[in-house]
């Protein structure tokens, strides 16, 4: 067996400097991936932030062969949420994988501010129902069921990959009896009268990278997660901008739209939705460095 102590002090002093962390990855440092490489090693899968938690297990020769392999790949570039097939958000242990975007930590201030509105409506409506549309792994739709037991929550993707990832999220959560995911178009799964005007909270984080950018972006992020779920099209807005037509339709009097936004998009589509009749209140949600990101408008 290999003492993990000496092992990871290696694989420390091997590694410093030669990984490229992310800046919308901040769990991610030196420490917390060499640590959740070992334990995903030992067939202990666990997150960046999990990893720094408890004390790494011994390793056996096949398992210290493991850790060498699945270190070489990180250093060629391959998302760590990848090795491990795990992520953590909003608290909780998610499956994570190619099918799907990689929650980032950023979309924590989204899903915050979808909770809080739901918990409103709880307080109106025995049973709020939430819809989360481009919900890729379910994240964003999973914490909400998560910290609000009360409502029925819904989600949907285009992808039939990433809804297939988000079914295996619930079934992780023990959530699968209260988070239902369909596949299809932003609002296109929810035309039905069950949902129509009947909406309580929805939410969306959608893809808004302006597609000249893509190519320019880290390869750890173009090589290795599915396009539809980064490239926004021409202007990367295109998606809000159909969303926050859709919206008033499906939302009941009173209900909230709550979208998160890229860097310089948000001040031109908080004025398109203060403009519109139909939606009552507007917030702004602003991102740790003073951008805004998130929007929440009511009806």
């Amino acid at each position: 067996m290999f003492s993990a102590t000496s092992a990871l002090d290696d694989a420390r002093r091997a590694l410093a400097g030669r990984i490229e962390f992310l800046p919308d990855k901040p769990e991610e440092t030196l420490e917390s991936t060499i640590r959740a490489l070992w334990f995903a090693a030992a067939g202990m899968p666990r997150s960046a932030e999990a990893a720094l938690l408890g004390e790494p297990p011994e390793l056996d020769d096949v398992a210290v062969a493991t850790f060498e392999v699945l270190l070489n790949k990180r250093l060629d570039g391959v998302p760590l949420s990848h090795l491990t097939f795990r992520q953590r958000f909003m608290g909780l242990e998610m499956l994570a994988d190619p099918r799907a975007l990689i929650p980032r930590k950023e979309t924590e201030l989204l899903a915050t501010a979808a909770v809080q509105a739901t918990k409103q409506s709880a307080s109106v409506h025995e049973r709020p129902i939430v819809v989360d549309v481009c919900t890729g792994s379910g994240n964003v739709a999973l914490a909400i069921a998560h910290h609000v037991e009360s409502a029925h929550v819904f989600g949907a993707d285009l992808s039939g990959e990433a809804v297939a990832l988000a079914r295996d999220n619930a079934r992780l959560l023990g959530l699968q009896d209260r988070v239902e995911f369909r596949s299809g178009d932003l609002l296109s799964p929810f035309e039905s009268e069950a949902f129509v005007g009947k909406i309580d909270v929805l939410t969306c984080n959608p893809p808004y990278i302006n597609s000249a950018k893509v190519s320019t972006m880290s390869c750890e992020i173009s090589d290795h997660e599915p396009r539809l779920a980064f490239d926004g099209g021409p202007l990367g807005i295109g998606i809000l901008m159909k969303l926050t037509q859709q919206a008033p339709r499906f939302l009941r009097p009173g209900g909230w739209l709550a979208i998160e936004v890229g860097l310089g998009q948000g001040p031109a589509l908080v004025k398109r939705l203060q403009a519109n009749p139909l939606f009552t209140y507007v917030e702004c949600h602003e991102g740790e460095h003073g951008a805004l990101r998130v929007i929440v408008a009511r009806c």
